[in-house]
């Protein structure tokens, strides 16, 4: 009877009885900033979001989220010893990778600044991919080291949740930005398990070898997430930066110094000369592994003021020595025999790889002086945040390796992006096939499986 016919969501209607398309599970990653953080007081375990919101964003960033590094544990632990920041795991973990901030007025206005793997999502959903079953998100907080054991432990469940919950199918990873480091330290750390439950992995935007000129200037000044007049409403470039000194995954971005880039990047200082009573400008500069010099003269002086309490932030040694490490736990990695590895990269875009500070007219004195200076940029191909060389450098045999054109961010509702995921997804066929058994024949002529 048509009362008891359902909706299939890539073709209309279809008949009653019909089995649901024959997919592989997908577990989606999220990057740097890339996922919902809530502040939990320890006491209550009362809940409030404070990445990404916009009302109150700075003050609620500076009393929840402002932490210092401790070596003991590896860990970077929250200022507010009432709270802990926790990762909203709603939805299967697909809620805190979604909209950031889903807040009524901003979903009403249709704020795309803070849509994150939202449009994939819905895209994927329509193609028949089923939230709890094949569909699943991995939201982390993102202030820790990406090889630290919460994260791992945390990605190995969701791992086997979603192996589990499709009938034992292996699982498709899709991982944006430094998702994709974090799945390269679980595969180098645990690659027993990444065999066992992964068939493809899919990484969109990854800084493999680092994303010099964003990184090197994030610990120097800051980092904007959002431009233009929504960011007066946002976390300021100061208070972040406040937090990101001691943030072990800023510093796991930073440039790989052995790797053999096709030009070195550098942090270019004008520095103010005295002989004799006369100035003059001297323009200094910065390798990688130089760069270490700079940034601990330049953020010595650093320190901020929470609850009356003046703490210092200076470069972070300790945090440095971990990243190293890190380092090579990422180099050590190997792709398992069995999965199929796709790479997909920006290009096209202006990407930040030199930085520069001061000027031939008005140089620094102080090293110091860079933190409350606004940086220069000189740029190589890209998507404005990674580098094109760093994104396709994985070392990994690809089965195939795609640049797109599009922004860091744009690539995750990029329509290229879509239908590259669909092809090796291979949903297009699996939805041809699936309407062609359920007799649903009455689609355009160019009509697509999923959009």
């Amino acid at each position: 009877m048509i009362g008891d016919c359902s909706f299939c969501p890539c073709f209309g209607n279809r008949s009653c009885g019909q089995t649901e398309p024959d997919l592989d599970p997908v577990l989606l990653v999220s990057g740097m900033g890339g996922s919902v953080l809530h502040a939990k007081r320890k006491k209550s375990g009362f809940e409030t979001r404070v990445w990404v919101r916009i009302l109150l964003a700075d003050l609620e960033f500076k009393r929840k989220v402002w932490s210092l590094y401790n070596p003991k544990t590896g860990y970077t632990e929250s200022l507010d010893k009432d709270t802990e920041i926790v990762v909203p795991e709603d939805d299967y973990g697909l809620y805190a990778i979604d909209i950031l901030d889903p807040s009524f007025i901003l979903k009403l206005i249709h704020f795309t600044e803070v849509y994150h793997f939202h449009d994939m999502i819905e895209m994927l959903v329509k193609c028949g991919y089923k939230k709890g079953t094949t569909l699943f998100g991995y939201g982390y907080d993102f202030r820790q080291s990406n090889r630290i054991d919460k994260l791992m432990e945390g990605l190995k469940v969701k791992l086997e949740t979603a192996y589990k919950a499709s009938g034992n199918r292996k699982v498709t990873l899709i991982t944006h930005s430094m998702g994709g480091l974090l799945v390269m330290c679980f595969m180098s750390l645990h690659k027993d398990v990444f065999s066992k439950f992964v068939n493809k992995w899919i990484t969109i935007a990854s800084p493999f070898q680092g994303a010099p000129g964003c990184i090197n200037d994030s610990l120097l000044t800051g980092l904007q997430f959002v431009e233009g007049i929504a960011s007066f409403f946002f976390v300021s470039r100061w208070t972040m930066h406040q937090l990101l000194v001691e943030c072990p995954s800023i510093y796991e971005m930073l440039a790989n110094p052995d790797f053999k880039w096709k030009k070195q990047p550098q942090i270019k200082v004008w520095r103010k000369q005295s002989n004799d009573g006369e100035s003059s400008a001297k323009l200094e500069t910065y390798g990688p592994v130089e760069s270490i010099s700079l940034f601990k003269e330049a953020l010595r002086n650093n320190e901020l003021d929470y609850n009356g309490n003046s703490i210092a932030l200076p470069f972070n040694f300790a945090i440095l020595d971990w990243a190293a490490s890190t380092r090579q736990i990422i180099n050590n990695a190997q792709l398992p025999d069995g999965v199929s590895y796709y790479n997909i990269y920006g290009t096209s875009y202006d990407t930040p790889f030199d930085v520069s500070y001061g000027s031939e007219t008005s140089p620094i004195e102080d090293l110091s002086e860079i933190c409350h200076t606004m940086p220069k940029y000189s740029f190589v191909d890209g998507d404005g945040t990674v580098p094109a060389e760093s994104a396709k450098a994985d070392g990994f045999p690809a089965v195939e390796r795609v640049g797109v054109p599009a922004e860091h961010r744009e690539l995750l509702r990029d329509k290229t992006v879509f239908e590259l995921i669909k092809k090796w997804l291979g949903v297009d066929q699996k939805m041809s096939k699936h309407s062609k058994s359920s007799r649903v024949a009455d689609a355009p002529p160019n009509h697509h499986a999923c959009v």
